[in-house]
């Protein structure tokens, strides 16, 4: 489905004044002292401020919440309006859900204490938003008690609310929240709300219940609206062809010819590529195939990833001049080794991996007529982002820039930087009118922006009694700390004595987040080299975690759980056998187990079934959260089946799914078991925890089964094969 739009600029004091034709504006700014509400008349007049509506209230009794969560199949545009109901004590029946406009100042989270940010990424959502999304709501709540109080004249303490309702069980009387807001009047000063006026656990009408996605009736009846689906008047439409080595400028191409080819407007020159304009996509398509382009030599020229990471970053390992920077360190790590009854080494190796979202880059851009704002449609995990890269992109002001956000057709870090955003306007402004570009899948692969190819190597030094005493870590990649660095930490063990370093290398590759970044290939490094230690030590992978590893409480209540959960000492089937990790990321912490078996003949793993037990804080949404898991174990199992990059002479080998080999649904498991920790305290991340623990819980079956380790990701059958014969 397209869709046609007509409208244009719209100022926010025009939104203010239309909206206060009737019923109720509760302005607010998520301030680092909880959430501050504004008044219709304060709002209106710091008209220039960063001051927009979150939520209204209609005399109909509609509720309108403007949800700030980037909606990729996640739950998230649901989940946070549902936060702010549940306070509200609203009729979940009675709410509309608006997509919040790109201002992070507004409708952005509070990062690391003093950054605003409404980047969906990192499990961030639920996260992030829920403390101040809470108490929002309760001053919503307070507002309309205290109207219903002056109305009828009485103590405000004397009021309860039911979903959209405000009683007074002294004579019966009640009032819609509909009701109120025709007469009501927002107050300034606004009441505050303490902490210990939240509602309890007990009286939860909403969260730990969840309620039906919003987004999902609108996908499965096509009317849900992604960037691809709109139209504009006197659009066009552009796609692209990017340098084959990455970051390389284009020097000079066939121009002429290329347009003279049907419907064919123009070509753009890019930063590094070039567009291609047509009336219509297939025209731009069929031009962008011919284009002949001579590139620049980039830095990536030459580069050969599996050459690389098998001789080069060894190299760099073993050399005691190579520049570390330390990620941690605790104890006296020195000292540990040097006293150890047993030291254990190993190695392990990862290669590229593509984000493999469905929906290939897109957007759409419009600039008005005097060529000073601009408009975008997009679906992207950060508006903010997006809106700051186009203004940057033309010297403007944010407030030049209007970012529509729209419904993503998959993230996993890839739709976060604005780069189809700051292309589509460069276009645009080229040929003074609308244009929609689409990225071919080609194209998103060749110029992905890839979770980082990895070598790691770990020591461990046991003690006299048999404990782990010391710990080295070493991971060596491009990427940096952001990139490789992630799950390093093994703060759920009692390790005293640690050294964790990172040796960095540049390859002139773009290298991106990609879900769970870094934890996927060092989780699998490290569980896979403790399940090593477990098998000399002839114990049991849960015991040796207790008792050698000293597992947090938190971690032993997450193994306790998925042992129950899978019937860990249960015999299995013949030519099966059992896998077992922990996971861990964005706060949350797990368990995990596979059952596997192996086909020797072809070298194919066959995962049959995964456990996993979670403690991710209060589970807000029970069922999308389940959805989220289940959705990063199906990720998680491709990329560790699967999924490779690889580049030679610094151009991406792969070109489309024929060669970038993706899980099929022959190959998902048979069950998925995910158990969450009952706990009370704030909820942590979710949305991808589902991925770490995967690929050392099959490393550690498949040992079970062969008594060989796989110590290379992805474990595609020729590598199995290749171990089997070793």
């Amino acid at each position: 489905m397209t869709i046609a739009i007509k409208s244009s600029d719209v100022s926010r004091r025009g939104v203010l004044a239309g909206l206060g034709a009737g019923g109720m504006i509760f302005c607010l700014t998520l301030g680092t002292d909880g959430v501050r509400l504004l008044s219709e008349a304060q709002a209106s007049a710091m008209a220039n401020a960063p001051v927009t509506p979150w939520v209204r209230i209609a005399p109909d009794g509609t509720i309108t919440i403007l949800s700030a969560g980037a909606e990729m199949g996640q739950g998230s545009m649901t989940n946070l309006p549902m936060i702010v109901a549940e306070e509200m004590d609203a009729d979940w029946s009675r709410v509309a859900i608006e997509m919040a406009p790109a201002d992070a100042g507004v409708y952005g989270y509070l990062f690391n204490n003093n950054i605003r940010m409404m980047a969906i990424v990192g499990s961030r959502a639920t996260m992030l938003y829920y403390n101040q999304l809470r108490i929002a709501g309760a001053q919503v709540r307070k507002v309309l008690l205290l109207n219903a109080a002056e109305r009828w004249a009485v103590d405000v303490a004397t009021l309860r609310t039911e979903p959209s309702l405000v009683i007074n069980p002294a004579n019966g009387q009640k009032l819609t929240y509909g009701e109120i807001a025709a007469f009501g009047k927002v107050p300034a000063p606004l009441p505050s709300v303490d902490a210990k006026e939240l509602k309890s656990r007990k009286d939860w009408r909403l969260i730990g219940k969840g309620v039906p996605r919003r987004d999902t009736p609108l996908k499965v009846n096509g009317t849900a609206i992604f960037g691809v689906d709109i139209r504009l008047p006197d659009m066009v439409y552009a796609t692209t062809l990017h340098s084959p080595v990455h970051n390389s400028a284009p020097e000079r191409w066939n121009d002429a010819q290329v347009k003279a080819m049907p419907g064919v407007l123009a070509t753009v020159r890019l930063t590094n590529g070039v567009a291609v304009v047509a009336e219509r996509f297939e025209q731009a398509l069929a031009a962008a195939g011919a284009l002949k382009v001579d590139w620049q030599k980039g830095t990536a020229a030459g580069f050969n990833s599996e050459e690389a990471l098998n001789r080069d970053y060894v190299k760099i390992h073993h050399d005691p001049n190579a520049p570390t920077q330390a990620v941690h360190t605790a104890g006296d790590a020195k000292a540990a080794f040097a006293g150890a009854a047993k030291v254990h080494t190993a190695e392990f190796r990862s290669d590229f991996g593509y984000h493999a979202q469905m929906e290939p880059l897109n957007a759409v851009a419009r600039f008005n007529d005097a060529g000073d704002r601009i408009e975008i449609w997009e679906g992207t995990q950060a508006p903010d982002i997006s809106r700051t890269a186009v203004a940057k992109a033309f010297g403007f002001k944010e407030e030049q820039v209007t970012h529509h956000q729209c419904y993503l057709g998959g993230g996993f870090g890839r739709r976060n930087g604005g780069y189809e955003a700051v292309e589509a306007a460069q276009i645009a402004r080229a040929v003074r009118r609308p244009v929609k570009l689409i990225w071919t899948r080609t194209e998103d692969l060749a110029q992905g922006r890839f979770r980082p190819q990895s070598y790691q190597c770990l020591e461990a030094a046991i003690d006299a009694s048999g404990k782990v005493a010391g710990w080295k870590h070493c991971v060596i990649g491009d990427g940096g700390t952001a990139l490789l660095t992630g799950g390093m930490r093994i703060a759920y063990y009692g390790v005293p004595n640690q050294l964790l370093e990172l040796r960095g290398i540049s390859h002139g590759v773009q290298v991106k987040h990609w879900r769970a970044v870094a934890h996927v290939f060092n989780v699998f490094a490290i569980e896979s080299f403790i399940d090593q230690m477990a098998v000399d030590a002839n114990m049991d992978p849960i015991a040796f975690r207790f008792e050698r590893m000293g597992a947090t409480p938190k971690a032993r209540r997450c193994f306790e759980t998925v042992a129950r959960m899978c019937d860990w000492r249960a015999a299995r089937p013949q030519g099966r056998a059992l896998g077992l990790s922990i996971s861990e990321r964005s706060g949350s912490l797990g368990a995990g187990v596979v059952e596997i078996s192996l086909d020797r003949q072809s070298g194919k793993i066959k995962v049959h079934k995964v456990w996993v037990a979670v403690d991710g804080g209060i589970i807000v949404s029970p069922d999308p959260a389940k959805a989220n898991i289940e959705s990063a174990i199906i990720y998680g199992l491709s990329s560790v089946l699967h999924e490779r990059v690889t580049l030679k002479d610094g151009v991406v080998e792969q070109s489309n799914f024929h060669d970038y080999n993706l899980m099929r649904m022959s190959d998902l498991p048979d069950e998925m078991h995910v158990e969450f920790v009952d706990v009370d305290t704030r909820p942590t991340g979710l949305g991808e925890i589902g991925n770490p623990f995967l690929a050392a819980a099959i490393s550690n079956a498949f040992h079970r089964l062969t008594g060989k380790r796989l110590r290379h990701m992805p474990f595609t059958p020729e590598r199995v094969l290749e171990v089997l014969k070793a």
